[in-house]
């Protein structure tokens, strides 16, 4: 069968299919600690069961509008508008199957054929794919490991061309856990909106950001470039809601109306009932999320210290999300080539999977999700640092 010529540019999510590898160990009885998948090991919100419960014993399983059902659009405006003093209202919110779509979605709806899309890198593995079944062409603009990942402004600045359509900004970065600070993200804005280029800010990770500093988000300079900026978010990470498959955007009406129209043909509506589970999350699950966030934190610290003290191993604690990102090029030898066949080693002989870092763009490192208990934690980095020992 001749299928599409784009599809000669996709392969299979790198993340998706490790965790497919890992399970399907796991069907044979092969015990492995899965430290591919990003997905919070917590518990959906009781108060987000309870509110999809209720709403499917009223009935409420019907199509809503396209973008989405009405009150969770306007009460996600109304937070960004007090946290953030956004502009946004609720039509200018969709709610998306989860915030993968709201990103393929903004790129059909912004991407034309040769367009170039700056991409910092290392970069969630599905942005340039999704830039290229557009027919745009992703520019890489590389942040450094010296520097924890951090995204700044200098670079991004100077990828900048003519051709330059937009720019996709994703923090807390995942692989990384690298963010972007207020000032670089400002000159970051300022500038695109003085080119007529536009920003889309993935902020899926938006409460995962430790040690104190607080996350800057687009929300906060909307009010000022509001033909500029796109802000991507999820419920999945936030409250541990990946299954329910919800995420959405705010951003300016032409480009909400053309990613409305698109998600009327590609999706039609989130799923219903679900989408009352995650009003009753953002208005009441706030403790939960605090506390969840807590524990991501020591977990941070367990795993960056176990992972830069083994030998050869680089790794600082990441900033944001729940992946540590070490560099492991220094163990590289004729047996293991390269961040794919470690990770195949680690899985085959530690039982062990992680992410092999070439999928973000980045081949000296692997990623390694600490969204799981200490407990399984503990066990995968003692075998990871016995495969390296003897690799070594």
């Amino acid at each position: 069968m001749n299928l599409a010529h784009r599809l000669g540019q996709l392969g299979e999510s790198a993340t998706l299919a490790v965790s497919r590898k890992a399970k399907e160990l796991a069907a044979r009885g092969v015990e492995v600690v899965d430290l591919s998948a990003g997905e919070p090991d917590f518990d959906s919100p009781a108060v987000a069961v309870e509110a999809v419960r209720r709403a499917l014993a009223e009935g409420k399983t019907r199509y809503t509008a396209a973008a989405g059902l009405p009150e969770l659009r306007a009460e996600l405006a109304r937070r960004y508008g007090a946290e953030r003093g956004a502009p946004w209202t609720a039509d200018q919110v969709v709610v998306t199957v989860g915030a993968k779509a709201a990103l393929m979605e903004l790129a059909l709806a912004l991407v034309g054929d040769g367009d170039e899309v700056v991409v910092p890198t290392p970069y969630w593995v599905s942005i340039p794919a999704q830039i290229r079944l557009a027919g745009g062409r992703p520019v890489d603009v590389p942040c450094s490991a010296r520097d924890a990942f951090r995204l700044r402004a200098e670079p991004v600045l100077a990828a900048l061309t003519p051709r330059t359509r937009g720019v996709i900004l994703n923090s807390p970065c995942n692989p990384t856990g690298g963010v972007l600070g207020a000032d670089d993200l400002e000159t970051v804005v300022a500038a695109c909106a003085e080119r007529g280029v536009w920003v889309v800010s993935d902020e899926t990770y938006e409460r995962f950001v430790f040690d104190g500093e607080g996350h800057a988000s687009v929300a906060a300079v909307a009010a000022r470039y509001p033909d500029t900026v796109i802000l991507v978010g999820s419920f999945s990470k936030t409250y541990a809601m990946t299954g329910w498959r919800l995420g959405y955007l705010l951003g300016p009406p032409p480009v909400v109306k053309a990613v409305t129209a698109i998600q009327s043909h590609a999706t039609s509506n989130p799923t219903t009932f679900a989408m009352y589970g995650a009003l009753a999350a953002m208005r009441d699950a706030e403790g939960g999320v605090v506390a969840m966030i807590r524990e991501f934190e020591h977990r941070r610290d367990l795993v960056a210290a176990a992972l830069d003290a083994m030998p050869g191993v680089q790794c600082r604690p990441p900033a944001g999300a729940f992946y540590a990102f070490p560099r492991v090029a220094d163990l590289y030898a004729d047996g293991c080539r390269g961040s794919v066949e470690m990770a195949s080693l680690l899985l085959e002989k530690a039982r062990v999977a992680v992410v092999p870092g070439i999928a973000f763009g980045n081949d000296d490192h692997l990623r390694i999700s600490f969204a799981c208990s200490r407990e399984r934690l503990d066990e995968g980095l003692s075998r990871i640092g016995e495969a390296f020992a003897a690799m070594g």
